[in-house]
């Protein structure tokens, strides 16, 4: 048998598509394996190139496979689609990871290691729980308006709200929900605020993302997701290409030589995109409406919308992020 060079690898829950090529790209092996065969098929391979899906566990199985000397690449799934000649099998997408993975212009996602990934599960927990105290907020809000209980916009607010209804006289039937419903939004701010104690913590602990705080507009929670999500910005070109991947770009229309730029594209990471638009928003806030300043982001904020004004104080946040990692310097004021 000719040997294997370049692999690609369709990952599942329990059965793995595989689609191997010599150096000529002639297909070699063309099969389906078991989940506990996974590591047992590539231990037996010379090292060669692995393209895998940036999907659920690929992080896992590219730390293990790259244990036996693979090269192990991770592309994004959007990237892996246009090479799926037709139809929508296993086999099919394995065969499009083979061809994408080698491709010379092809983009990848950098390996995390469990520590990173941990530091990541702490901030979906704190995202996940952060909307379970809005959609209980928001019912109770719901629940107490049809008794004349209202209450002014805020989590802040919630406790006088509970306090207001508590001493009411509401129907005894009402006492009970009220009750679990303002339980739960206590214990799950507790929760909130548990874990985001741990990642402050976390992100004075670590050298990266203290330097990512030293600028305006980031602060611990940012600086920690930023810190475990982009550990080696060289897959980023330039800077411009950081803030495009968020997605805090204009999308481009371009036909018969007339470029029509829209509204930004919103893909990539809506978490960071998120936090970096509160961080503007924050950074903005503290300048005076009627007099911003005679600096960039003053002008900009005396001709533009603030909405407006703070996407583009994220664009350039993102960018100036690409280049303290990039540098390893801290941020400064020129």
């Amino acid at each position: 048998m000719k040997e294997i060079t370049t692999v690609g690898l369709d990952l599942a829950k329990n059965v793995f598509q595989i689609h191997g090529v010599d150096a000529e790209g002639v297909v070699v092996v063309r099969r389906q394996v078991k989940r506990a065969q996974v590591l047992l098929f590539f231990s037996r391979l010379r090292p060669c190139l692995i393209g895998m899906e940036a999907c659920a566990g690929a992080h896992h199985w590219a730390r293990e496979l790259a244990k036996f000397g693979h090269d192990v690449r991770l592309i994004p799934p959007s990237y892996v689609k246009p090479f799926v000649r037709r139809g929508k099998t296993d086999a099919a997408d394995a065969e499009a990871i083979c061809t994408a993975v080698t491709q010379p212009t092809m983009r990848f996602v950098s390996v995390k290691t469990e520590a990173q990934q941990a530091v990541l599960m702490q901030h979906r927990t704190r995202d996940f729980l952060v909307r379970q105290l809005t959609q209980l907020a928001n019912a109770i809000r719901a629940h107490l308006g049809e008794f004349g209980l209202v209450a002014p916009k805020g989590a802040h607010n919630m406790n006088r709200l509970v306090t207001e209804a508590e001493a009411a006289d509401l129907p005894a039937e009402a006492r009970m929900p009220l009750d679990l419903l303002a339980q739960q939004f206590r214990d799950t701010k507790a929760r909130i605020e548990a874990i985001t104690a741990d990642l402050r913590h976390a992100a004075e602990a670590d050298e990266t993302a203290r330097r990512l705080q030293t600028m305006p507009g980031i602060g611990p929670i940012t600086a920690s997701v930023l810190a475990a999500t982009l550990p080696d910005v060289a897959a980023f070109r330039t800077a411009r290409d950081l803030p495009a991947w968020l997605g805090l770009t204009p999308k481009p229309h371009s036909s018969g030589g007339k470029d029509r730029p829209g509204s930004i594209s919103k893909m990539g990471n809506r978490y960071i995109r998120r936090l970096l638009y509160l961080g503007a928003m924050g950074v903005i806030s503290t300048r005076k409406r009627s007099d911003p300043g005679d600096d960039w982001l003053g002008r900009l904020i005396a001709r533009k919308p603030l909405k407006v004004a703070a996407i583009a104080l994220a664009n350039r946040m993102a960018r100036a992020v690409w280049a303290m990692l990039r540098t390893g310097e801290s941020w400064c004021v020129a």
